[in-house]
């Protein structure tokens, strides 16, 4: 007995609309690879960032570099993963558009909670110079003379961002 064969509801392999899609083992491939990438090159730039501020001499205090030029390039890296998304949504990669959007997503968040928090430490060191990881703070322990020489000032300087002062230590008595 032969039964009755309905016609297939939808075929999308066949006529004007064929969609073309990526493998799915190589999308999943890509999109792994380019977030594992990814990843490295945010750990590289935040461990940069943060072994500014690492020294290993007990008598000398250290304060992180700014965090405005790391941010720059996180964000570059975010700016790389649209991109990536955007090729990837061309090719009908969907595994790797998502994980290319989650990435950008990160990476917002990064770049975003990161300029608030440098905005915040910026405003802190103009208001309070001497606060704690201001990089003026340890500026009157720097200025202080070793036991047994004393300081004095030159002449300040005029620089464009104020005033400057020149000061050296000369050896008083034996």
């Amino acid at each position: 007995m032969d039964l009755p064969v309905a016609p297939p509801a939808f075929d999308a392999t066949t006529g004007p609309r064929q969609r073309g899609r990526a493998d799915l083992g190589a999308d999943i491939g890509a999109g792994c690879g380019l977030v594992f990438l990814e990843l490295v090159a945010l750990a590289v730039i935040f461990g940069l960032w943060f072994l500014s501020g690492f020294n290993l001499d007990p008598g000398r205090t250290v304060t992180t570099d700014s965090l405005w030029g790391y941010l720059a390039a996180a964000g570059g890296v975010g700016v790389l993963a649209v991109a990536a998304a955007a090729i990837a949504a061309r090719a009908g990669a969907v595994v790797t558009v998502v994980t290319q959007a989650v990435m950008a997503a990160l990476v917002c968040v990064l770049v975003f909670g990161g300029a608030a928090a440098q905005s915040h430490q910026d405003r802190l060191c103009r208001d309070h110079p001497s606060a704690t990881g201001c990089k003026g703070s340890d500026q009157a322990a720097r200025n202080q003379a070793p036991d047994g020489w004393t300081s004095f000032r030159l002449p300040t300087v005029v620089t464009e961002g104020g005033c400057a002062g020149v000061g050296t230590w000369m050896r008083m008595g034996t």
